[in-house]
């Protein structure tokens, strides 16, 4: 298969998700071959889910999401592999996938691929189990299938010259952005609240597009000693844990930020539409269980982010703040404006955290260099600089999701057109498939 523009990828992508196959509906071959490869291709990616959990009993937090069969988890505790033997049986699920004949039906050629990619970063992440290390950039492109193209953070300098217009006075400019910031804490007592309304409106903002399934819900909880502001923890059958960390003060833009991040469009939806058009629909088992360091984790963090931008587009987001949330706060609507203006601002800064992300996984920098720099590039807290930099050691380059999925997920939806309907559909076909990140890029290769 070769799919060489972005039109092509979002074609197939939308006909798949809005016409998935019903459970027990999927389409009869008489083709005896290619009934034995489909059936092949079922035993490969059963393995390959069984493969994933026994990684998940070698390493905290591989496993991020599971709800498939139970007993494929109670066989990985019971039943353990050692190193050696889950290495061998990542390269046998590659030469079983490779030796596949090839398809011409596109979603099965597809499905191939993303088994592909996702056992390569098993791949990766088995030998950095075992000690094994690799550069910031070779790490990346093993885990997440893409290389990072770093801008030195002088790049970054006229950016800050920019917020000092905004911010002025003497001392340290993160100091003075930080201590301007004090005005839009949330108060922890008002927390729930702003929370609860934020998600419902981010809620109410995808139902307009998008056909969520019916019972789907979630529980926020607030949590304390995270190196990660918010997380969404899957548990399968449309239902999320979402958790909000308080171990730092929660400004009042965070509350848009991580209900659409981990909530609606982001996160919660990814997973429910995985489940329901691809697990459940067609029988896919991969997608039951989402490896954390996996390709997988570029459209999901990527998606989640530029969600915030699809739900609140241009300044809709300033006046749901001002009008909505500021009152709820008990913060006033009048300083909305200038609160917002260095929000925007600072955006421009978002490339500097992977580089030095890069500069301090690399040993190029120390973990206090890496603090100051993330307080002057970042413009947070000594607190919260060391929160990232906490975030870095444990995530290491998974920092790119963020950042360079956002910028490849809003480049690709964009690019299908303005109207707001084409880009949600886009969007909604995004997160309905197994769409990797060089899909993005219009790089479908041959199967």
């Amino acid at each position: 298969m070769k799919l060489t523009s972005l039109a092509a990828a979002l074609s197939l992508a939308i006909t798949a998700s809005i016409s998935p196959a019903a459970p027990g509906l999927l389409p009869v071959t008489t083709d005896t071959a290619a009934l034995k490869a489909a059936n092949e291709l079922d035993s490969i990616a059963d393995d390959y889910v069984k493969l994933t959990l026994a990684l998940g009993e070698k390493e905290s937090g591989y496993v991020d999401a599971y709800y498939g069969p139970p007993q494929w988890v109670e066989a990985a505790k019971s039943d353990p592999r050692d190193m050696r033997e889950l290495g061998n049986a990542i390269v046998d699920l590659m030469l079983r996938l490779d030796a596949l004949p090839k398809s011409d039906d596109p979603l099965a050629a597809q499905r191939k691929r993303y088994l592909s990619a996702q056992l390569e970063a098993a791949h990766t992440r088995h030998a950095m189990m075992q000690g094994e290390t690799f550069s910031f950039a070779k790490e990346a492109e093993g885990l997440f299938g893409v290389t990072p193209e770093l801008k030195p953070l002088a790049e970054y300098d006229p950016v800050l010259a920019e917020i000092e217009n905004i911010v002025p006075g003497e001392g340290p400019l993160s100091e003075r952005v930080a201590g301007f910031e004090k005005g839009y804490i949330i108060p922890k007592d008002k927390l729930q609240t702003v929370f609860d309304t934020a998600i419902a409106e981010c809620k109410a903002r995808t139902e307009k597009y998008f056909d969520l399934p019916q019972g789907e819900n979630f529980t926020l909880e607030f949590v304390t000693g995270k190196s990660w502001s918010g997380y969404n923890h899957y548990q399968g059958n449309y239902q999320s844990l979402i958790q909000v960390n308080t171990d730092l003060p929660i400004f009042i833009s965070r509350a848009v930020d991580l209900g659409c991040h981990e909530g609606y469009p982001g996160h919660h939806v990814y997973n429910m539409l995985l489940e329901k058009n691809l697990t459940r629909g067609r029988g896919w088992q991969e997608f039951s269980v989402y490896p954390l360091y996996s390709p997988q984790s570029l459209i999901a963090e990527g998606s989640a982010n530029y969600g915030i931008e699809l739900a609140f587009g241009g300044e809709e987001r300033l006046e749901y703040e001002r009008d909505v949330l500021y009152p709820l706060a008990g913060l006033d609507p009048d300083t909305a404006a200038a609160y917002w203006a260095l929000q925007i601002a600072k955006q421009a800064l978002s490339g500097a955290r992977m580089t030095i992300a890069q500069q301090y996984l690399d040993g190029e920098i120390t973990r206090d260099e890496a603090i100051a720099l993330n307080q002057k590039y970042q413009l947070v807290s000594a607190e919260r600089a060391a929160q990232m930099t906490d975030f870095n050691e444990q995530y290491r380059s998974y920092v790119i999701n963020y950042g360079l999925g956002m910028e490849m997920v809003r480049d690709w939806i964009e690019a299908m057109g303005d109207a707001p309907v084409w880009r949600w559909k886009a969007m909604e076909a995004l997160l309905s498939d197994p769409i990797l990140p060089e899909d993005l890029i219009g790089e479908l290769v041959s199967d």
